[in-house]
């Protein structure tokens, strides 16, 4: 099939979503890692040893096992080196906190071979299991690691992306810390732009997706969100919700819209837009008079300008755009005082934020250091969210009745089938001797 008749059969289907990221930028073992600083205390867990020549022959990963550091936690070692031996099922979990921590650990893609060796795919399903689990726990460290593992032995498995972006989410919303904030918030969008891009027709995704635009403001975005979530979903409450959520923000689209109309040269429409929200509730909206002032500067209506521009620092009375604004307009007039007014104002707000961010930006980076080096409690019972991935199984059961390709990689998946379920020839079978010991550098 063709790229031109697939893209037609899509287009027929509802979703016009159907943009395809470069592996570089869907791949989690590829693609930018904002959070794994948060994981990597994890691998201090880990001692790293080899296999014995002995054991590899006898293995069914075989030579796939040659050279690779194998990781086990302090109190399996002894075990691993001689005593009751380690199960291969313990050895795949640690593999999955290592990848999990670091999928960008330059042994990642030995764990996923000699995983997929020894249990096939299904393997992903456990691991997505775990971390399911987990969050249900309130452990979402933990879940979060098992999600990046899962996504690291299949990057398009609609379960793990899914769970992975509602994880992140889950945990912005449960902290303070700016730095941890605003990466994973910047996680959890991409993750649930590209579960939209992957599986178009997972309603679930476009759900939360336009909450994660909603959080960050970008009104027009939430709404495209859930106009595509109400083509898909089959929950009754959940789409009146969204319905009742879209009719909410009919106001803030047309605002939005209207501030980019004037930032895009599109003035006078912008003006149009705008004028009649100043006799609503948004009239306390700064940006509105802002954008508003912007726009009559643009129409050479000065005195309206200032008028807005005033109006905004009312609002937000250090908002230094509006400042500047002024003072262009000002000196275009030659108005001294208020030139004189308005360059002391800015010079003593830019002095005093930049003291405020030096110490903001240390304090934020005291308190990321220690989200970086200590293990975090897991969360109050009333912050916990269900991970339930009934619409998910739903959908890929549809998919395989209808013959729909699960992802890039469902055909490779197949290959592995014969080996479901199956494990080494002895899952506890030791190997004698320890080629190597010592920690991850």
């Amino acid at each position: 099939m063709g790229d031109k008749d697939k893209k037609n059969i899509l287009q027929a289907m509802g979703i016009t979503r159907t943009v395809v990221r470069p592996r570089e930028e869907s791949d989690i073992q590829l693609r930018e890692d904002r959070i794994g600083r948060y994981f990597k205390k994890y691998l201090n867990k880990f001692v790293f040893v080899e296999f014995s020549d002995d054991f590899i022959e006898r293995s069914k990963a075989g030579d796939l096992l040659k050279g690779v550091p194998i990781p086990l936690r302090r109190k399996e070692v002894k075990d691993f080196a001689g005593g009751d031996g380690v199960s291969m099922l313990v050895i795949a979990e640690n593999m999955a906190w290592v990848m999990g921590c670091d999928p960008h650990f330059k042994h990642t893609g030995d764990y996923v071979a000699i995983l997929l060796k020894l249990f096939n795919r299904k393997l992903a399903e456990g691991m997505m299991t775990e971390g399911r689990d987990a969050a249900e726990r309130g452990d979402m460290d933990n879940a979060c690691i098992h999600f990046r593992a899962s996504l690291c032995m299949q990057y398009d498995y609609l379960h793990a992306m899914y769970s992975y972006a509602r994880a992140c989410r889950v945990m912005y919303e449960n902290s303070k810390n700016a730095e941890y904030v605003g990466r994973f918030k910047a996680e959890a969008m991409d993750w649930f732009e590209l579960l939209t891009e992957t599986h178009p027709r997972f309603a679930m995704g476009y759900y939360y997706l336009g909450y994660t635009y909603l959080n960050m403001g970008l009104y027009n975005k939430a709404v495209l969100a859930w106009q595509d979530f109400l083509k898909f979903t089959k929950n009754t409450k959940d789409r009146k919700e969204i319905q009742h959520r879209i009719e909410q923000l009919a106001d803030p689209v047309a605002i939005e819209k209207g501030c980019l109309d004037i930032s895009s040269g599109r003035v006078q429409e912008g003006i149009d837009a705008l004028e009649p929200y100043r006799d609503t509730k948004f009239n306390d909206w700064w940006p509105l008079h802002y954008y508003l002032g912007r726009g009559y500067t643009e129409a050479g209506r000065s005195a309206d300008a200032v008028a807005e521009f005033k109006k905004a620092l009312m609002i937000n009375g250090s908002h230094l755009e509006s400042m500047r604004e002024l003072l262009t307009i000002y000196e275009a007039s030659e108005d001294k005082a208020n030139i004189k007014k308005y360059s002391e104002k800015i010079k003593l707000i830019e002095e005093a934020q930049a003291e405020d961010e030096k110490a903001t930006a240390r304090e934020i980076e005291a308190e990321n250091k220690k989200l970086e080096l200590e293990e975090p409690k897991p969360l109050d019972k009333d912050k916990i969210e269900s991970f339930d991935m009934t619409e998910a199984d739903e959908l890929e059961a549809s998919d395989a009745a209808s013959g729909v390709a699960r992802g890039a990689d469902a055909a490779g998946a197949a290959d592995s089938d014969s080996t479901a379920g199956s494990t080494d020839s002895d899952p506890t079978d030791k190997p004698r001797m320890v080629k190597r010991l010592g920690k991850k550098n």
